[in-house]
């Protein structure tokens, strides 16, 4: 094909799938009043950080709401003392660890006039995380949160937890909402109609195109540099490239697939491309409910079938290993030599064979199994297909819509369910949200992460990880978790297939204003600005 003739193809179809999602003739590039991302997903979900599931709607809800406290932009807190005053200037901690109380700060205002932000409002926004979130086993460890004053708030815990701040503080679940907003608007509408008190606020909740948020004139801290945001989803591929090519977006969740950047660099040198580390961690939880998954050789021949080394490196430069669940630089994470001979499972087909035979399967099976379309998803999934094709292990993988999929997880409905998450260095935040019991996935979709069912089909780790909570030292903490490390490798509920960094192109015109080397999938915009 010449080059003029794939140029006008490539016009016609940014043109054809920008007029879809409705961004025609708009030039966010050339626009230093709007700051536009193309986000991997078919549309929104949900403006309620208390409900969100798909990765996505966090770019939005990073924006609007926040937290007690948070790290510094672009960053983990790998360390409590790393953390940030935010809505609250003021923390201490009991000697055991179970007592914590907050100064918050005075005059924080919430978005569309609803007043200002007090105890009252936080009590509220942890005690609805506490009975209905998507967190809510972490949340679970708080015995109470009371006010002790219109600026003053104290939380007590079940079990001791050192790292309050990071496994709790700050999460999406427990960004501060407005009382007042969700008694008036209603928590049903409360859904799309988010009010917080974060450097922007919402306009436009479209289940078709995505979010509009405008600056909070009257937030608390420093105004936003750039008086709007637009998360945009664009869930193919080629539209969401081709619109940050042409400038109708900043900024896009990159193709997390096997040569994506270069293929960019190619199209564009001065891209550039923000990558988070480890970004997220991509685990493959095993449903134990589904036969012949409840056998334990079968799950050992997966492990042996799958070589996670071969991912890793298929995903390169965004790509890393993981010997367990936790990177190896993570507190709870092991370098494969430092595992026990029969836990660092090295790729052995021949291996995975045998424990099929021992299993009942010397001809292997066929089973079916779903996945987003998803680029980082089906990159991965694709190439276990074909590891597991080797040894006998038929998977026909059923690829679809990315909301579609996470929601058919949270209902029950996936035999191997693949999850990416970003973590901050608290290993337990990972355990409680994927392999507790009190995280159990519903087939009604009123559970949690857990997919696989472990500790209800067969005993899990509440021991291990009560423990690891009543920790009140750190070395201690992490001595526990790297039990729960080995336990989960024996019994394979759960598999750390690859981290993944987190990836974003942006165009080289938006300036940040810091930048980003670890921390969650999202970042906020608040310093971003436009260059000439």
């Amino acid at each position: 094909m010449n080059l003029k003739r794939r140029q006008f193809l490539e016009v016609a179809v940014t043109s054809t799938a920008l007029t879809m999602i409705g961004i025609t003739g708009a030039r966010a590039a050339g626009d230093p009043n709007v700051i536009r991302i193309g986000i991997a997903a078919g549309g929104p979900r949900t403006s309620d950080p208390n409900l969100t599931t798909q990765g996505g709607d966090n770019w939005a809800t990073e924006q609007m709401y926040e937290q007690l406290v948070r790290p510094a932009d672009g960053t983990f807190a790998t360390a409590p003392d790393q953390y940030l005053p935010t809505l609250a200037t003021e923390w201490k901690m009991s000697p055991d660890a179970k007592t914590w109380t907050f100064k918050l700060r005075g005059g924080v205002q919430f978005h569309k006039g609803y007043g200002e932000m007090t105890a009252d409002d936080v009590v509220f926004s942890y005690k609805r995380a506490i009975a209905g979130g998507t967190n809510v086993a972490i949340l679970s460890n708080i015995a109470d949160v009371v006010a002790d004053g219109p600026y003053s708030v104290t939380i007590t815990l079940k079990t001791a937890d050192v790292n309050l701040l990071g496994t709790t503080i700050f999460s999406n679940n427990t960004s501060i909402v407005s009382k007042k907003a969700v008694d008036a608007i209603g928590a049903e509408k409360f859904k799309t109609d988010a009010v917080g008190t974060g450097p922007y606020e919402l306009t436009r909740f479209d289940p078709q195109w995505g979010t509009a948020m405008k600056r909070h004139e009257a937030y608390w801290g420093e105004k936003a540099k750039t008086p709007n945001v637009e998360c945009v989803y664009m869930a193919d591929t080629t539209a969401r490239t081709l619109a940050l090519l042409s400038g109708d977006v900043d900024m896009i969740e990159a193709v997390r697939a096997p040569g994506w950047v270069d293929s960019m660099l190619q199209r564009d040198p001065t891209l550039i491309f923000d990558m988070t580390s480890p970004g997220s961690f991509n685990t493959l939880h095993v449903n134990l409910n589904r036969k012949p998954f409840d056998n334990l050789k079968v799950r050992q021949a997966l492990m042996y079938a799958i070589d996670r080394h071969a991912i890793a490196d298929a995903l390169k430069p965004m790509g890393g290993f993981t010997a367990g669940l936790q990177p190896d630089f993570f507190p709870a994470g092991f370098k494969t030599e430092d595992l026990p001979p029969e836990l660092q499972y090295k790729p052995a087909p021949e291996k995975a064979k045998a424990l099929l035979t021992e299993a009942g399967f010397p001809d292997g099976f066929d089973f079916d199994s779903n996945c987003s379309q998803r680029e980082d998803y089906s990159s991965i999934m694709l190439i276990v297909q074909e590891q597991l094709r080797a040894v006998g292990m038929r998977m026909n993988l059923k690829i679809g819509d990315h909301t579609a999929y996470h929601a058919d997880n949270k209902m029950d409905k996936n035999t191997l369910a693949l999850h990416s998450s970003s973590y901050p260095p608290i290993p337990t935040q990972l355990y409680f949200q994927q392999l507790s019991v009190k995280s159990e996935v519903k087939s009604d979709g009123s559970g949690g992460l857990n997919y696989s069912h472990y500790g209800v089909a067969i005993p899990g780790i509440e021991d291990m990880l009560d423990k690891a909570l009543q920790s009140t030292d750190f070395n201690t903490y992490v001595d526990n978790c790297k039990k729960i490390e080995l336990q989960v490798l024996r019994d394979l509920p759960l598999i750390g297939l690859a981290s993944l960094s987190f990836t974003v192109a942006r165009n080289a015109r938006l300036d940040l204003g810091y930048k980003v080397q670890s921390g969650y999938a999202r970042w906020r915009f608040h310093r971003a600005a436009k260059t000439a």
